[in-house]
């Protein structure tokens, strides 16, 4: 009997020989993980087995990159993933981290938990806190902010944080509040931003999270971008990153010349409505931009090509100027999702 299949999506794998980023086609089974250089391939690139391997999440080896997670196997063999957005990367850590402890247990892995655990007050799921704090209506509320000749979009102070944590009674007072913000900070829900919050997070401070007016934060996935002396054309130019982002993950994107296509990480943003896409091996620079006011999607049963094509959940974006894009999801579902997430967004952005 075959394992049980978990989870399954793209993710970025760290080269074991070359030490290069790829995107992969990445399996969580019961008792491993296998990755493949493509979707359709039949049989893996390589398989991690999970007995015996811990996980380590968030993993801060390499700098800048962020949403990676490790697996350290029996052998000590460690495997680096990168996730497209911080939800992704916490989803695939909870299933790998529930598949280990099944197999520890000898338990076969199950969704819903029939088990009911004692929360102490004190006790914080981060995670959950995370949600909270980006709710639409009741979180924190994103600001432009100005320091020292730039700004800071899509951001927020530190001294705001813990006012929102202490006037939603989730902490007891402003010192339990700087240390729920450490850790928020430590587990990569909040990124530093500007010289005060950076140098206190590399440990140059007393504490790496400060209560303080003058030292800002932001959201790993909210648009945040930094402008300095910026003349209007550079205005222009960014104005295509103020929308909020509602949708992110990996698609593949067929290319306009060479007609190859490549897993692209996507980001969408209302108001205005871009669809930007990047390598998601690297790079914090787009690869290109869709600009989606007045454009038509749809789902398409051929590809490009005139091939049918019954599983390769393809769908079109025809801009306003007629450019076409081809895109694939990797379900029927994710399609679905992207095209009425992109529809939306094409009718309500600028």
């Amino acid at each position: 009997m075959e394992p049980k299949r978990i989870r399954e999506g793209y993710l970025v794998k760290k080269g074991s020989v070359f030490n290069t980023w790829k995107p992969m086609w990445v399996v969580l089974l019961e008792d491993g993980i296998e990755f493949y250089k493509k979707k359709s391939d039949s049989s893996p690139k390589g398989m991690i087995p999970l007995k015996g391997s811990t996980l380590t999440s968030p993993c801060q080896d390499f700098g800048k990159r962020m949403f990676v997670f490790k697996i350290t196997t029996t052998k000590q063999q460690d495997h680096f993933f990168q996730a497209a957005f911080l939800e992704e990367r916490d989803a695939w850590v909870r299933d790998i981290k529930k598949a280990i402890k099944c197999i520890e247990g000898g338990q076969k892995f199950a969704r819903k938990s029939t088990r009911r655990s004692i929360r102490l007050p004190e006790t914080i799921d981060l995670g959950a806190l995370y949600l909270s704090m980006k709710d639409t209506e009741k979180g924190m509320k994103e600001l432009t902010l100005e320091k020292d000749k730039k700004v800071f979009n899509h951001c927020f102070t530190g001294s705001g944080v813990i006012d929102w944590l202490v006037s939603n009674k989730l902490v007891r007072n402003r010192q339990e509040g700087l240390m729920v913000s450490a850790s928020l900070l430590s587990e990569g829900y909040l990124q530093p931003a500007g010289d005060l919050s950076k140098n206190a997070a590399d440990g140059i401070a007393e504490n790496p999270f400060l209560d303080n007016i003058d030292a800002f934060y932001y959201f790993p996935d909210s648009g945040f971008f930094c402008e300095e002396n910026s003349s209007d054309d550079d205005v222009i130019l960014k104005e295509e990153f103020r929308g909020v982002i509602i949708k992110q993950g990996c698609l593949l994107k067929q290319g306009h010349r060479r007609k190859n296509w490549k897993v692209r990480k996507f980001i969408l943003r209302e108001d205005p409505a871009y669809l930007h896409y990047y390598d998601p091996a690297g790079g914090e620079d787009p690869l290109g931009a869709v600009h989606l006011r007045g454009c038509v999607v749809t789902s398409v049963e051929s590809n490009p090509d005139g091939k049918k094509s019954d599983d390769e959940y393809l769908f079109e974006i025809i801009t306003a100027d007629e450019v076409h894009y081809y895109l694939q999801a990797a379900t029927p579902k994710e399609r679905t999702e992207w095209i009425k997430a992109i529809q939306v967004a094409s009718r309500t952005g600028k």
